[in-house]
C-alpha cells in the first residue's frame, strides 16, 4: 500500500469517528463535545437555508432543545486533500422541539480540516430528502 493510500485510510478511520462522536453530542445533548469538535468558526446552511454556527449549537444542546431520538450519519463518502476532507451523505433524524416532533432524512456536504492531528468540522450544507413513499 501507497504511503498516500495508508494516510487516507487513517485519515478515512479517524473522521468516521470524529463524525459519530458529533452525531452522538447532538443526540445526547453534549455542548462539550459539540464545541470541541466544531471549529469555532464553523456554519450550517440548514434545510430552510437558514446560518447558523458553533454558538448556536452548543446553545441547543446545553438547554436540550431539540431533543434528539435519533442523529446518525450514513452512506457517507470522503474526499481527501491534504488537511481538508469533503464528507457526503446521509444524516437520519427523528427530534421534538417545542413539543413538536419532526423526522426525516437530510443530505449532507461537511466540510473538515485536520489541525494538530485532530479533525475539525468547519462548515455543513443539509437539504431535506423527500419523504420515501410506502
Amino acid at each position: 500500500m501507497s504511503p498516500l493510500r495508508a494516510r487516507e485510510n487513517k485519515d478515512e478511520k479517524d473522521l468516521r469517528r470524529a463524525e459519530a462522536a458529533l452525531c452522538d453530542a447532538f443526540r445526547d445533548a453534549d455542548a462539550k463535545t459539540i464545541e470541541r469538535i466544531e471549529d469555532e468558526r464553523y456554519t450550517l446552511t440548514d434545510s430552510r437555508g437558514t446560518v447558523t454556527g458553533r454558538d448556536g449549537d452548543v446553545g441547543e444542546a446545553t438547554m436540550r432543545d431539540p431533543r434528539c431520538g435519533e442523529f446518525r450519519n450514513h452512506s457517507q463518502k470522503m474526499r481527501f486533500c491534504g488537511d481538508t476532507a469533503i464528507v457526503n451523505g446521509v444524516t437520519s433524524l427523528k427530534s421534538e422541539s417545542g413539543g413538536k416532533a419532526f423526522s426525516g432524512d437530510f443530505q449532507f456536504t461537511d466540510a473538515w480540516v485536520k489541525r494538530n492531528g485532530e479533525w475539525k468540522i468547519v462548515s455543513s450544507h443539509a437539504s431535506r430528502l423527500p419523504a420515501k413513499q410506502p
